[in-house]
């Protein structure tokens, strides 16, 4: 990562008080960035207007579906587009508005920035999800798309815009589908996030979480390496190599749900329980299984690789979160 690649830049960062976001605010604020942070402050999303303190980056509220944008996207010389709608569940029960979110605002955006900043680098948020149950593991990026529900449709067609944008307005452009990521600012009240947000929760309140299945493989990413990822994207999203293209993004290496159960525990200290059960039977048809990600593309087109073990990046969130737990139920 070139650190004074940053300075002064102009940036905005739709979905910017999310988990991710923010984490990608502070990051680009402490490299000396010129940072506005967009996101609608959904209830039922990840955002938290605690994400952003002491980050020093301006906060705009609004729904990029019908809010001004020209203003805030002028000049733009990097977008980092983290904005969507990410919940399973909330996908299936209004299909309309999940791709409204995810794909026709997408669509209103991408109009805006040909106008206001045409020439703006962007790294897209994108998700391993509509590979849908693998084939084969690990998950390349040649793997079939089969989404297993309306949510994995909609971050598809919305991933799908952005390409056609660099296909045909050759405006530089990444897609990074993203494994399981957790750390400081995830959303930690229930599992509409991620299910060990959950798990982290109920550690910290000295109660037992539950385990759904428990072989199912994952590979989990740390938040600073996630960061890492998109910076070094945007900083690299000119080269022949990375402009226009979708990358996967792993974490370390797979473990079942069942040693990840003793692992955050083993992280807190060796406090905590958990019980097993099987999934229900409204998400069950929407369950892919085991998954984990080939990212050798990735790495070897930009250098990157994650830098914190699981061990390490379960025991910093727990720690994090027990200085601010009430600020995240």
């Amino acid at each position: 990562m070139n650190a004074s690649w940053w300075k002064n830049r102009r940036v905005v960062v739709t979905g910017g008080a999310g988990f991710l976001g923010a984490n990608l605010c502070h990051a680009l604020a402490a490299l000396g960035a010129r940072v506005t942070a967009i996101d609608a402050m959904f209830e039922e999303g990840g955002a938290n207007p605690r994400n952003l303190d002491g980050a020093g980056v301006m906060l705009v509220r609004g729904d990029l579906r019908d809010m001004e944008l020209h203003s805030l996207c002028k000049d733009t010389e990097v977008l980092f587009n983290l904005a969507a709608q990410t919940s399973h569940m909330g996908g299936q029960k209004d299909p309309v508005a999940d791709i409204n979110i995810n794909a026709v605002s997408q669509v209103r955006l991408i109009q805006v920035m040909r106008e206001a900043a045409p020439t703006a680098r962007v790294v897209h948020a994108s998700t391993r999800q509509f590979y849908g149950r693998p084939l084969y593991l690990p998950v390349n990026e040649m793997h079939p798309v089969n989404p297993p529900d309306a949510n994995g449709v909609s971050k598809w067609a919305g991933e799908q815009y952005w390409l056609l944008e660099s296909r045909v307005h050759h405006r530089p452009v990444v897609s990074l589908r993203l494994t399981n990521c957790y750390g400081p600012r995830l959303r930690i009240r229930d599992a509409k996030q991620t299910f060990l947000g959950i798990w982290v929760r109920r550690l910290l309140e000295n109660e037992p979480f539950e385990v759904w299945g428990g072989a199912q493989l994952r590979d989990l990413a740390y938040v600073d390496d996630v960061t890492n990822a998109f910076l070094m994207a945007a900083e690299s999203a000119d080269k022949p190599e990375v402009n226009g293209q979708v990358f996967n993004l792993g974490g370390a290496p797979p473990v079942s749900l069942l040693e990840l159960a003793e692992l955050v525990i083993a992280a807190n200290g060796g406090q905590g329980s958990f019980g097993t059960k099987e999934f229900p039977a409204d998400r069950a048809p929407i369950d892919i299984g085991s998954y984990h990600a080939d990212d050798h593309a990735f790495r070897h087109a930009t250098g990157w690789a994650p830098k914190i073990s699981l061990d390490e990046g379960l025991r910093l969130t727990l720690d994090w979160y027990r200085e601010r737990l009430p600020d995240y139920l």
